[in-house]
């Protein structure tokens, strides 16, 4: 059977923290997909190099994810912890899923707080909200925290959202889907019985 208990809360969530943002830069009368950019781009330029930036990062954090739950522990360790959030969930219930929050904390984190608190400690702040408790809770932090550093990184060298929103929610989506259909615990191997089960 599959689980659907938190999925509508998570997408009322993603949907406040997405409405609060947009009430927010209403008021102060700013944009929450841009910023001034580090890098001299022209104004036509910033969201093509925003989302193509953000297509790079995306599919080289994909990538990286694979290696890393093949190579280390840890990683393996960290997807083991994760996998029964997501264990039994429709295609449709992950891409919504992917979809919403990477909008969702892009537009909170990244259009919200970074032009604010600066990119290091916006950073810091959505690794700590991304702690969670048991083995893995420091490890899932800290990726938060460089992914943070990533996103933030793109948009404050391009002025655009565009590109670390398109990251965020490919990487959402494809390693949900991994994280569903990769099974890196080690099956117990089953004791056969009769005198082959003493052997």
């Amino acid at each position: 059977m599959v689980r659907r208990g938190p999925a509508p809360l998570a997408l009322a969530v993603y949907g406040a923290l997405s409405f609060v943002t947009l009430g927010v830069a209403l008021a102060r009368d700013t944009s929450p997909v841009a910023t001034e950019a580090w890098l001299e781009l022209p104004d036509w330029s910033r969201h093509v190099v925003s989302v193509a930036g953000g297509a790079v990062l995306g599919a080289a954090t994909v990538r990286a994810t694979r290696s890393f739950v093949k190579r280390w522990g840890w990683a393996r360790m960290l997807h083991a912890d994760l996998r029964p959030a997501v264990r039994g969930a429709g295609d449709a219930t992950l891409l919504v899923l992917g979809v919403a929050s990477g909008v969702a904390e892009e537009l909170f984190f990244r259009g919200l707080i970074a032009p604010a608190l600066g990119l290091v400690l916006s950073s810091l702040a959505f690794g700590a909200l991304h702690q969670l408790r048991g083995r893995v809770g420091w490890i899932w932090a800290a990726w938060a925290a460089v992914m943070g550093l990533l996103f933030g990184a793109l948009f404050f060298a391009t002025g655009s959202l565009l590109g670390p929103i398109l990251a965020h929610v490919s990487i959402n989506v494809m390693n949900l889907r991994f994280l569903r259909d990769t099974d890196v615990e080690p099956r117990k191997p089953r004791r056969l019985g009769g005198l082959l089960g003493q052997a």
